[in-house]
């Protein structure tokens, strides 16, 4: 998020002077770290929260439409960036990858075929395939279909056009870039503080990791990208907007194999439902990954749990965020999900071997001694005030901006990385409202269809998806 908002503001104002402070020794090594998520460019294509059945067994697909909508702006911004050289060969962070969902049991398999009925007339999901024939799937998975037990109802869906993204490497690139056109980007270096000042700037105080070096700038506009702690720096800005939010951390692991004999077998990111209970981020996926060249495949996430916000941050955290302001909708948060919390001690309680018994309903041949445990990201959950039932759990990512738009923070996780682009659009809009309408050009020569959709205009949805695919080196 701070990689992107900081090239779109050094491609709109290039004499503005930009400075990005990373705690740790380099950028990208929490939430963006290759090993810290899944890599799936969000776009709906096969994640089946983004398009639940409603109580009447109704499907919509607004919320996947324009999830996708969102993934087609990145797409966009990214290919005018290799064009323009700032970024690498696209395999360097982006590379083709089908996105497929599987599905058991006749409930789900009736629930699969009438989501794929609904987005094959979508423009954005154009080449969505179906099939419950298992010789169909396993040429498109080997690995979902080996001893797989007969009578047993399944189905699958494929979108040929899915990609794996190294979100690591983007961020490295982006980074890299801005430090060579004159931007300082500080490692090493943790914000301790933000206070308002008198003339309207914030007083920004750090702390160098090497020495303890106090120090402290003036910035007339602040970012605060920084994952989980996001939540606590804005705390401690004091803006009142912050007021009501807490964070639930939920940590994960992703059993991870690089056994060429198995890898060479998956071509794919293959989604599935979610436990009862488990929350969104907990959907269980089959990822082929692309990593520094190397392929790989993760099975998860298991969910784990670490009061601290970030894999490096504090034990303290979650009980530092506490204010009276966010208290009781934390509480209420509590008594209203009893269901996760089952979810996460029966989660906790799992061994190896049982992790891989998990991997076996997507993989029945799967041995216990090909795969081994990786630890993933710390996903800080947003947690709020609602007027009516006190406090709600949220799933997404929120921007949370000061009234005067001088300060902006983002707290929550997926889709998170896949749609950074619109995000910080948004946020350009909200906090430079004076500057905005000038930019507009500009962003478009970026993002050529921002401010317009493209599910509804075929001819150039088919185009724009056609030509960021040459770009970005994609499958069409």
């Amino acid at each position: 998020m701070s990689a992107t908002l900081g090239t779109l503001l050094h491609e709109l104002q290039p004499d503005w002077k930009i400075v990005a402070y990373e705690r740790l020794s380099d950028v990208g090594q929490e939430s963006s770290n290759p090993w810290n998520n899944a890599g799936t460019g969000h776009a709906a294509l096969c994640e089946l929260n983004y398009m639940p059945q409603g109580k009447d067994g109704s499907l919509d697909p607004a919320k996947a439409i324009g999830i996708n909508e969102q993934f087609q702006q990145s797409r966009q911004f990214w290919s005018t960036l290799i064009d323009r050289g700032v970024l690498d060969a696209p395999s360097t962070f982006i590379n083709s990858t089908p996105h497929m969902t599987f599905v058991r049991g006749e409930k789900d398999v009736a629930y699969l075929k009438a989501r794929y009925e609904v987005l094959k007339k979508q423009p954005l999901f154009a080449g969505i395939e179906y099939s419950e024939d298992s010789r169909v799937i396993n040429q498109w998975a080997p690995l979902l279909m080996q001893k797989r037990r007969k009578g047993e109802p399944f189905a699958a869906t494929r979108v040929p056009s899915g990609t794996d993204v190294d979100f690591g490497a983007l961020t490295h690139q982006l980074f890299s870039h801005l430090a060579e056109s004159g931007v300082q980007v500080r490692t090493e270096h943790e914000v301790r503080s933000l206070k308002r000042q008198s003339d309207g700037t914030w007083r920004v105080r750090y702390r160098q990791a090497i020495g303890r070096t106090p120090g402290e700038v003036k910035a007339r506009f602040v970012f605060v990208g920084a994952g989980g702690w996001a939540l606590k720096l804005l705390q401690n800005s004091g803006i009142p907007e912050i007021k009501g939010y807490g964070v639930f951390p939920i940590g994960g692991q992703f059993l991870k194999t690089s056994n060429p004999a198995v890898v060479g077998q998956h071509r794919a990111k293959v989604y599935s439902q979610a436990s009862v209970g488990a929350p969104p981020m907990s959907v269980p996926h089959l990822d082929a990954r692309v990593v520094d060249g190397e392929s790989s495949l993760l099975f998860g996430p298991f969910a784990t749990f670490s009061p601290k916000f970030l894999k490096n941050g504090s034990m303290l955290d979650i009980v530092s965020q506490v204010r009276p302001h966010n208290l009781w909708p934390m509480l209420r948060v509590a008594f209203a999900n009893p269901d996760l919390i089952t979810y996460l001690l029966g989660e906790l309680v799992k061994n190896h071997g049982k992790k891989v018994d998990s991997l076996r309903t997507f993989m029945p041949t799967a041995k216990d001694e090909d795969w081994t445990l990786i630890q993933a990201g710390q996903r800080a959950q947003v947690m709020k005030k609602d007027p009516e039932k006190g406090g709600v759990l949220q799933f997404g990512t929120e921007v949370i901006a000061s009234q005067d738009g001088t300060i902006a923070g983002l707290l929550g996780a997926s889709p998170g990385a896949s749609t950074a682009v619109p995000i910080m659009l948004g946020l350009l809009e909200r906090c430079f409202p004076d500057q905005y309408a000038g930019w507009k050009p500009a962003l478009r020569e970026l993002i050529p269809t921002m401010g317009d959709t493209l599910n509804d205009k075929p001819e150039v949805a088919a185009q724009s998806m056609d030509e960021t695919a040459s770009t970005l080196a994609l499958s069409a």
